[in-house]
């Protein structure tokens, strides 16, 4: 398929253009094909966060969601990146305590809540910023209950060559179609393997998982159990405030979207049973969101999808953010270029 030019996202600040963001994106549907492409749709990218729904089909797959009864809030965290709010670290603390673990257990690294009041509650109770806090804390509780499912050690399973990692890098590999493995990973920021691949290959795994179109009716079943999950508890999987929240919430089971970190997205449509993925090329996650709210609409319009007036809303607002200083003045925003 031949590509179009790059996505633009403008920066404005005193009604004049600030910065250009270009976007590379691609659209697939489940068969395979390509639908359309922004840019380079043959680029490499590290997917980052945003290939955290298929990083979670071995807990489904493996029994160790069932075994240890996970609630759909749970599955949604294990394919989040969360702000560390109390609800978050709760539920990995509960995935954690029903595989016989505790939150020490966890290699991911501390991190700050997202939100100034919930970091200062705990310093109001003096209790100190740990690895639970990390906003993928609930991926790597899901990999520490299929760690304990599978009779796999449990320490080091953030490693390279860890059996956890070599089975997510089985099912990705199987999914997305791309190669896994030492000559295309690196290390992301929560330590596990990350892996560069194709974006085309990343959109064309969203428009498997946007219908649950896999190998088999156990992975389609665990693609349909994980995005269900995640639209029916969007909070869960980036929280108050979150993009994903925000859209997920508006679109209400329509649209399955997953932030990664660089500027990535990850998108699925099931009623068009397309996928996409994009990837800002200056790594800017607010430019990405805005592409990712045009790109939804506008493969909605232009499937005759019918968006009522508050999706509309709120899918030009997400399209459209206002940008505020400290003062809370506003100073400026973004949009797509026309």
């Amino acid at each position: 398929m031949t590509s179009t030019p790059p996505l633009v996202v403008e920066t404005l600040r005193g009604g004049r253009v600030e910065s250009l963001h270009a976007v590379d994106a691609v659209v697939a549907s489940s068969d395979g094909s390509i639908v359309a492409i922004h840019g380079d749709g043959g680029r490499g990218v590290f997917p980052r966060s945003s290939i955290k729904a298929l990083q979670a089909l071995p807990l489904v797959e493996s029994g160790a969601a069932d075994r240890f009864g996970f609630t759909t809030a749970h599955l949604a965290l294990a394919c989040s990146s969360h702000n560390g709010e109390p609800m978050h670290t709760q539920g990995a603390g509960e995935m954690l305590a029903a595989a016989g673990l505790s939150p020490t257990c966890l290699e991911c690294g501390a991190q700050l809540p997202h939100h100034a009041g919930d970091h200062e509650a705990l310093v109001r109770a003096g209790m100190p910023v740990t690895a639970i806090h990390n906003n993928c804390s609930g991926k790597h509780s899901g990999f520490l209950a299929f760690a304990v499912q599978q009779g796999f050690q449990p320490a080091g399973y953030v490693r390279f060559g860890h059996p956890v990692q070599k089975e997510i890098a089985g099912v990705l590999e199987t999914v997305t179609g791309a190669a896994h493995g030492e000559d295309n990973y690196g290390i992301d920021g929560c330590s596990i393997p990350t892996y560069e691949i194709p974006l085309a290959s990343l959109a064309r795994a969203y428009a498997k998982f946007a219908i649950g179109e896999a190998a088999g009716k156990v992975r389609s079943a665990a693609m349909l159990r994980l995005r269900d999950a995640c639209m029916a508890h969007p909070e869960m999987v980036a929280g108050t405030g979150g993009f994903d929240t925000a859209i997920m919430q508006a679109m209400a089971g329509r649209v399955f979207t997953k932030t990664g970190a660089e500027g990535v997205f990850a998108i699925a449509i099931p009623e068009l049973g397309l996928g996409a993925a994009l990837k800002c090329r200056d790594g800017a996650g607010r430019a990405a969101e805005v592409a990712c709210a045009f790109l939804v609409e506008s493969l909605l319009e232009a499937a005759e999808s019918e968006l009522s007036q508050d999706e509309l809303n709120a899918l030009k607002r997400l399209a459209n953010p206002v940008l505020k200083n400290r003062n809370r003045i506003e100073v400026g925003g973004l949009r797509m270029q026309a």
